[in-house]
């Protein structure tokens, strides 16, 4: 919340927002907020927890905004998994107002995340085909930019996180994995049962003695602002 300045007044739109979890934070410090997810039953969830704000269902590439309309956008672990990604982040760009910001958050290097890990080896069998991509891992420096670049948005700041995820039982952890659009994308492949049965298989490992799910990870992350 910090690195994007989220307070008393400011727009915020959270593409990919899930449940809706981001948006609950924004709004405990006082930002009226908005959220768009692929998942109709996460933007029920959502709507719920929010029930003034506006949660829509749609994709990215086409936001149901009007221009300039947040002083924020984000999206945490979400563009990547739009069909066009420069398309998506210059949606973004749209309804981003000209000195405001949009942020990307993606995961860091695989062997520094654990929850990609354990994500990518439930669900990578899961998944229908992908065609093979040229594209760089957007965890290496300079990639995500250059897609920004060519969406109409100039980076301004970018960084990695590191942070340690802490469920406090298995069933709790899978409900988080389940809010994910990759999971959603799974199970209309597969089906929910066998999605949900590799991703207890997957979570094993992370299992404390105490019963807490613990996945250590890093992250990267890029600031842009619409450009002039």
């Amino acid at each position: 919340m910090t690195l994007v300045g989220v307070g008393r007044g400011k727009r915020l739109l959270d593409v990919g927002c899930g449940a809706g979890g981001l948006l609950s934070l924004a709004r405990e410090r006082g930002a009226a907020v908005a959220g768009l997810d692929a998942s109709g039953a996460l933007a029920a969830i959502a709507r719920q927890r929010l029930p003034d704000a506006s949660i829509e269902v749609g994709e990215m590439e086409e936001l149901p905004f009007v221009d300039g309309a947040f002083d924020i956008v984000t999206g945490i672990n979400a563009f990547q998994f739009a069909g066009d990604m420069v398309r998506a982040l210059s949606e973004a760009a749209r309804v981003c107002h000209g000195r405001g910001i949009v942020f990307m958050l993606v995961w860091g290097q695989r062997d520094k995340s654990q929850l990609q890990l354990a994500a990518m080896s439930a669900l990578g069998p899961l998944l229908p085909p992908s065609p093979a991509s040229a594209v760089p891992p957007l965890s290496n420096p300079g990639v995500i930019e250059a897609f920004m670049s060519r969406a109409g948005l100039e980076p301004i700041d970018d960084g990695q996180l590191d942070a340690t995820i802490v469920f406090p039982g298995k069933d709790i952890a899978l409900r988080a994995f389940a809010s994910a659009g990759i999971v959603t994308r799974a199970e209309r492949h597969s089906g929910a049962d066998r999605v949900r049965d590799a991703l207890i298989d997957a979570i094993a490992p992370y299992v404390r003695a105490d019963g807490q799910v613990a996945l250590a990870n890093q992250f990267r992350w890029v600031k842009a602002r619409p450009a002039p």
